[in-house]
C-alpha cells in the first residue's frame, strides 16, 4: 500500500471513530472511557490539537476540542455529560495520572 492510500484510510478510520463517539454513542461518558481505556474524547481532541501545532498551525486546547466535538465543551456538557459518582472520579484521577501525565503507581 502506498503512503497516500494509507493516510487516506487512517483518516477515514479516524473520522468513523469520531462519528461513533460524537453521534452514535453520546451516552458513553468520557470518564468511563478514560477509566476503562485510558483515553477519551478530550484526549482525541488534544491529539488533534497537538498534530496541528506540530505542523505550525496554531490551535488552542478549546479550539482543538471544538474541532473534534463539533461544538463547544459547554454545549457538549449541557447536552450529553452526566454527573460522575465519587468512585468514578477517584478512578479517573488514577487513570489521568497514568495515561495523560505518564505517572505510574
Amino acid at each position: 500500500m502506498d503512503d497516500q492510500t494509507r493516510i487516506e484510510i487512517e483518516a477515514a478510520a479516524f473520522r468513523r471513530l469520531q462519528k461513533h463517539l460524537m453521534e452514535d454513542r453520546t451516552d458513553a461518558q468520557n470518564i468511563d472511557m478514560m477509566n476503562l481505556a485510558g483515553f477519551c474524547r478530550n484526549c482525541l481532541a488534544r491529539w488533534y490539537q497537538e498534530a496541528a501545532n506540530e505542523r505550525g498551525i496554531e490551535m488552542t486546547k478549546d479550539e482543538g476540542r471544538e474541532a473534534f466535538y463539533g461544538m463547544t465543551m459547554a454545549e457538549w456538557k449541557a447536552n450529553y455529560q452526566t454527573d460522575a459518582s465519587p468512585e468514578k472520579q477517584a478512578a479517573f484521577e488514577v487513570a489521568f495520572k497514568e495515561n495523560v501525565l505518564g505517572e505510574k503507581k
